[in-house]
């Protein structure tokens, strides 16, 4: 079967083009040539068991928002995984990946996918890790075929895209040690991988093996998502000469995987200071091309614990306005624990908010309605549309009704009361004649 990027080079229209054509609002002739260009993705695994909604991905489109699930090696727990995944679907999460290193990460893989009827992204290597510990007894024992394996077991399964840690290499895993990290490699992908390659002194299966990675991703139609195993864990080590490097053999990866026609999305930071945030995605674009970019965050500090989805989330909105194309969520509990239903849920909105601002930056007149019909709502004291308007609209109901007010008594809020803007002055009341005006802009 041909593959997203094959159909779209011959121009031929998917399924999954006329869906995204229709969501996104856009041609479908300007689709195909982003995606044949490689500058937009649609993720969209062949072997996929179920029908799922696609999304496109990349330049021109809204951003989107991932949102991470899965168990750990001290907390497997299918229910509350599953949980989880129904969060993210409810809160509108654009796509999913399992990250599951702990219990029976095949089964949990497929559970998941069944629940989460989105495109779906794993880590690879976690399952290879995973199957180190329970047969090898030390995952660093791993042979090149676990790898191997591990990454073709998620494409048949119909994972959507996966990360793959290749960028980083044997020479560079031996400067690691060398050169002074404060946050040292908080992947765990790049961990696992640089660890094994010192041990075995041996190069990174992932590079070694990309040709038979790349006949399998174009089998299936898996979108490969080019980890960034060296991003930097701490503030302090932004665009340090690891990560830096890293990116620069992405580029070149990139390259020899569109020759094959399989779509690419490339991953960024990590920890970067708010002054460098705008520089890391041009300094990325300017390697990669107009590939779709994913960051996790970045966190702009480092002393936000409890509160790391909202440090990471002002990294994440100048990212967005930036021209990043996929954001991928922080809960509260990042660096402290695995996230529970409720830290997904202030994970997503907080991404969704990040999203949406830098939407009205890069593609401001295919976004700015709704925030107008909100200023309508506001003005006329309609709390019906605007709590319906929320991006929340069940948490902004709550907050509303707790004194007794209710969508239906147009009054003002106990914010403000008998002092309430629109009340005071008579002029504001008048917003039909602005209004008809904001209706022919639309």
């Amino acid at each position: 079967m041909a593959t997203q990027m094959t159909s779209a080079r011959r121009g031929v229209p998917t399924d999954e083009m006329k869906q995204v054509a229709k969501d996104e609002d856009v041609s479908l002739d300007w689709l195909i040539s982003k995606i044949a260009h490689g500058s937009i993705i649609i993720p969209s695994n062949n072997a996929r068991p179920q029908k799922i909604h696609n999304v496109g991905i990349g330049k021109g489109l809204k951003t989107k928002v991932n949102v991470n699930i899965g168990t750990s090696t001290l907390n497997v727990n299918l229910d509350e995984e599953i949980e989880k995944a129904k969060v993210a679907i409810k809160y509108h999460a654009d796509t999913i990946m399992d990250l599951s290193d702990g219990g029976d990460v095949k089964s949990i893989r497929q559970t998941l996918l069944e629940t989460a009827p989105i495109t779906f992204g794993t880590v690879p290597i976690y399952e290879a890790y995973n199957y180190g510990v329970e047969v090898h007894k030390n995952p660093l024992n791993l042979t090149e075929d676990d790898y191997l394996n591990a990454f073709e077991n998620n494409a048949k399964d119909g994972v959507d895209y996966t990360t793959i840690h290749c960028g980083i290499t044997k020479d560079i895993a031996k400067r690691i040690l060398k050169v002074q990290r404060y946050g040292g490699v908080v992947s765990k992908g790049g961990t696992i991988t640089a660890a094994w390659m010192l041990k075995h002194d041996k190069e990174n299966p992932y590079l070694t093996h990309y040709d038979y990675l790349l006949e399998i991703a174009k089998k299936y139609d898996v979108t490969f998502s080019l980890g960034d195993a060296l991003r930097p864990g701490s503030i302090l080590d932004s665009h340090d000469e690891l990560q830096v490097q890293e990116m620069i053999n992405i580029s070149q990866l990139t390259k020899r995987a569109h020759e094959q026609d399989v779509q690419v999305m490339v991953e960024g930071p990590g920890h970067v200071p708010l002054n460098e945030v705008a520089a890391n995605v041009r300094l990325a674009k300017s390697l990669i091309g107009d590939v779709p970019y994913y960051v996790l965050g970045p966190l702009v500090t480092d002393i936000a614990s409890g509160h790391d989805h909202i440090a990471s989330a002002i990294g994440a909105a100048v990212s967005a306005s930036e021209g990043v194309d996929l954001l991928c969520y922080l809960t509260p509990s990042e660096h402290l624990a695995l996230p529970n239903a409720e830290e997904v849920k202030a994970g997503l909105i907080a991404y969704r908010i990040a999203a949406h601002a830098g939407d009205l930056v890069k593609i401001r007149d295919k976004v700015i309605k709704w925030d107008m019909e909100m200023t309508e709502a506001r003005r006329t004291l309609n709390w019906e549309k605007q709590l319906a308007l929320s991006i929340d609209p069940e948490e902004a109901a709550k907050i509303h009704s707790r004194t007794g007010q209710h969508p239906g008594n147009n009054v003002p809020c106990t914010m403000c009361g008998g002092a309430c803007v629109y009340m005071m002055l008579p002029q504001q009341k008048k917003y039909e004649k602005e209004n008809e005006n904001l209706q022919q802009v639309e």
